[in-house]
């Protein structure tokens, strides 16, 4: 039950330029729930894939007003987390879940 609510607070893995050279200081970046907490995602991230968190960091990204065909749109906003782990320790996001 405790699993279910860990894979609804941790969305995604964010795979950017900027996200892959954090990993050389041992963090890694996830798209998670709007309304998750530090707390929250810190127990999931543990709890899924095994590893000690020492920190947790948020942001939020608004999102932006795009075009597409002429028809004007808008993206959601997105909730990134930054999670610094223990030293030696790995998250290996390309194997998935």
């Amino acid at each position: 039950m405790a699993t279910a609510r860990h894979y609804d607070t941790i969305l995604a893995p964010v795979i950017t330029e900027k996200a892959t050279l954090l990993t050389e200081q041992n963090k890694v970046v996830f798209q998670v729930a709007k309304d998750a907490t530090k707390d929250e995602i810190a127990a999931a991230v543990e709890e899924l894939f095994k590893v000690r968190v020492i920190k947790v960091n948020t942001l939020i990204t608004k999102g932006k007003t795009k075009r597409f065909r002429g028809i004007l749109g808008r993206r959601s906003d997105v909730k990134k987390a930054i999670v610094t782990l223990q030293e030696g320790q790995t998250i290996d996001i390309s194997t998935g879940l």
